[in-house]
């Protein structure tokens, strides 16, 4: 599936070509790259939506990282500018969907937002004005207080009254329920919050983001390739959902690093090796991605064990933080506060 002005997910293509870059050296796949993302250029203006920094966080702001060219920089830094507008100060929250003038969804964040915030974080260092960190910081916070339950698994989504900020309480769009753990925004809660330690130093966020992972370790069958829910009534005999693990295995690497707990690198490489073992499309007659076993969206039923554009990038950033660390630290910044 193609879409014209890249959607939520047309940082990913180019992401996926700065990673083959970085692994070959090849000049064509930075070409390439730069290409792809000069596409989203129309992007660092909307408003309309929070998904701001999976667009130009793996595009643009890669793009700065390994050329130096200061037209990225300000074009990531002015997606930063669109997406701090979606911050709602009462609740301290960003707001995941819709217009800002639309009242419908007004009130909702979801955990995907976590991955977003690296923007707002890159942002603050480059411009030396606080006030993008300070967003994704309050936003993170109010995360931490309402997405995790006691035992580290959490809702897709929470809802605000979006006048006063109130807590309504969980909901979900992705997972089988509110009351249940949608795989993939479980991995984006780990991984999210292992960066918004790396990016603040409050340990708070990197013992959140240590619950998430305990929890999904634990639900995680034989095969080490995730389900689409953790608490789906068939799991773990349901559709699995590759990307869930990819994002995963990246989040894991990092909290590795963070922590000093060898036994979240060593999940991560069992969950890696998964992935290459049995999630390739090496015998597909479709292969124009690199990783199968993929769902979009159960609920919908759109979408069912394909391949999508994240699973492709987050499979070949993880591969290449293990075998190639300092090349991934120059794309993507994973230095430790």
């Amino acid at each position: 599936m193609y879409s014209q002005n890249g959607d939520w997910v047309g940082g990913f293509w180019p992401g996926t070509l700065w990673m083959a870059y970085l692994h070959s050296g090849d000049e064509t796949f930075r070409g390439l790259a730069l290409d792809s993302a000069q596409r989203l250029a129309p992007r660092q203006y909307d408003t309309g939506t929070h998904d701001l920094g999976f667009l130009f966080c793996p595009s643009w702001v890669t793009a700065w990282r390994l050329t130096g060219e200061d037209g990225w920089l300000t074009g990531a830094v002015r997606a930063a500018d669109s997406l701090i507008r979606r911050y709602n100060p009462r609740g301290r929250f960003i707001r995941a969907w819709g217009a800002l003038n639309d009242p419908h969804n007004a009130g909702r964040i979801i955990i995907d937002t976590m991955m977003n915030l690296d923007l707002l974080a890159f942002a603050s260092r480059r411009t030396g004005d606080e006030k993008y960190l300070d967003v994704a910081r309050e936003h993170a916070t109010t995360a931490q207080r309402v997405f995790p339950r006691p035992d580290g698994s959490i809702p897709h989504a929470y809802d605000f009254d979006p006048d006063t900020g109130a807590p309504i309480g969980p909901a979900t769009v992705q997972g089988y329920s509110p009351a249940s753990c949608w795989s993939r925004g479980q991995s984006w809660g780990i991984y999210g919050f292992t960066t918004m330690y790396r990016r603040t130093g409050n340990r708070q966020f990197l013992a959140t983001a240590r619950r998430l992972a305990d929890f999904a370790l634990g639900a995680l069958s034989g095969d080490h390739v995730p389900v689409w829910d953790y608490r789906a009534p068939q799991q773990p005999y349901d559709v699995n959902d590759a990307s869930a693990g990819a994002i995963m295995a990246c989040g894991l690497l990092d909290l590795s690093a963070a922590t000093g707990a060898p036994e979240y690198r060593q999940a991560a490489l069992r969950v890696l090796t998964a992935l290459c073992e049995t999630c390739l499309t090496r015998n597909s007659s479709r292969a124009d991605a690199v990783v199968a076993r993929c769902t979009r969206n159960r609920p919908a039923e759109d979408g069912i064990e394909i391949s999508l554009p994240y699973a492709d990038y987050y499979l070949l950033e993880g591969i290449l933080r293990v075998l190639r660390p300092q090349d991934v630290d120059r794309a993507i910044d994973l230095s430790m506060p």
